[in-house]
């Protein structure tokens, strides 16, 4: 008899976003006269064209490989020298950061890598992740058989949880105790926040006094507008010996669809192995890669590529005002309607209170059966996220200020 992996009966119920999708599927089947006015404001999915620059390069790609002379079969694993290397100076060497070509290992996104990572991080590990959250780091480390079971609040033993509000502006302070694996988003997902560069410092130190690692989220750094405010977690001193950097080109680029991002793996950090010894991650992490997957198709790193050149970095930064205009026009109206507003300014997601007495989902079936506007409930990214609902920014123009009317109705 064939055995499952016990520790996927341990997930609380389904994963957040198809239980939206089931939701809504639902009241477009009993109120098809609504379904067409229905506006998606909940999932992060872009919505505008790729840049007319990665569209070029992809077309080109396409074309070399159409050829016997400039035809291309498995590329290294880790991803393009020429897409790793254009990362490195542009990304980082350009802006005073230490990182090297061969720390880039280019990949279908940070989604992904985020789960993957567990591939070389040991089981004895303790957790500490930020509530509310990215569900992806609590279920990944859930799947790993990295936590006990779930208890009435939806919290699994094992895991250290660093409660976010308003109180703290939705940056948690390091706990009191130690932990090994620490998981930081900033520009956060979901409630909009960002991290100073005081508030980043604390827990670079936090994690090297206590030989930790944090893996650091920076999925959403190219929608940063204040100087003031780190882009990654090497602009601190000490990050490369502690912090694992994740990026993605889905929320810059357009490739949501297409599917392109990176890690940055440094050769100065270290783990420890059962007998004591430590040992630099960067050969397990190559390891994993060369065994278990080939990187990123050619036509795709190429399309990457472009968003480096002169006229993808404009088409990027319209398409990243598109966006942040949205977030403006709804964060504005969602404050006009005496909701309380937060996030919106340095990154694509509102995060706002709902209205007294409502659960998250109650707003959010009252959102969909009032307004017609599908937004994500709060509780599905943790337990502090309860009162909370996210609208998300990625969206057309005119469909953001036809929510932002919409919303003058909430009563």
């Amino acid at each position: 008899m064939a055995y499952l992996n016990d520790n996927y009966l341990k997930l609380q119920a389904g994963y957040l976003f198809p239980e939206i999708a089931r939701r809504v599927r639902e009241f477009c089947e009993g109120n098809p006269g609504a379904a067409s006015r229905l506006i998606r404001c909940g999932i992060g999915d872009v919505t505008e064209p790729l840049p007319p620059a990665v569209i070029a390069a992809m077309h080109h790609a396409v074309d070399e490989l159409s050829v016997r002379e400039t035809f291309r079969g498995y590329g290294h694993e880790q991803g393009y020298e020429f897409l790793r290397e254009k990362i490195a100076q542009q990304d980082y060497r350009d802006r005073g950061l230490e990182v090297a070509a061969d720390e880039i290992f280019v990949s279908d996104g940070s989604k992904s890598d985020c789960g993957f990572i567990l591939d070389i991080l040991g089981d004895e590990n303790k957790i500490a992740i930020t509530d509310p959250v990215y569900p992806v780091y609590v279920d990944t480390n859930v799947m790993a058989g990295h936590t006990g079971s779930a208890g009435d609040a939806g919290r699994y033993e094992g895991i250290t949880y660093l409660p976010c509000g308003p109180e703290n502006d939705f940056v948690p302070q390091p706990p009191r105790e130690p932990v090994d694996i620490i998981y930081l988003c900033f520009p956060n997902n979901p409630t909009g926040a960002v991290a100073s560069r005081a508030q980043l410092t604390c827990w670079v130190d936090y994690a090297r006094e206590h030989e930790a690692i944090i893996l650091f989220d920076a999925a959403y750094e190219a929608y940063i507008s204040d100087p003031e405010i780190p882009h990654s977690i090497y602009e601190i001193s000490g990050a490369r010996e502690c912090a694992i950097e994740f990026r993605s080109f889905s929320k810059n680029g357009g490739f949501t669809g297409v599917r392109c991002g990176f890690t940055v793996m440094p050769k100065s950090l270290h783990a420890c192995t059962a007998d004591g010894r430590k040992l630099p991650l960067h050969p397990f992490w190559h390891r994993r890669w060369s065994t278990k997957a080939n990187s990123v198709s050619y036509p795709v790193q190429r399309g990457a590529e472009a968003i480096y050149s002169a006229e993808g970095r404009s088409q990027v930064g319209a398409l990243i005002d598109h966006y942040m205009g949205n977030a403006r026009i709804l964060r504005e109206a969602a404050a006009r309607a005496g909701l309380q507003v937060y996030g919106g300014v340095n990154a694509p997601y509102i995060w706002v209170k709902t209205l007294p007495r409502l659960t998250s989902w109650q707003m959010f079936d009252r959102m969909l059966q009032e307004l017609n506007v599908v937004i994500t409930p709060g509780s599905g990214f943790g337990s502090c996220g309860e009162g909370f609902f996210r609208v998300s920014a990625f969206n057309s123009r005119e469909n953001a200020e036809e929510v932002a009317r919409r919303l003058q109705t909430v009563k």
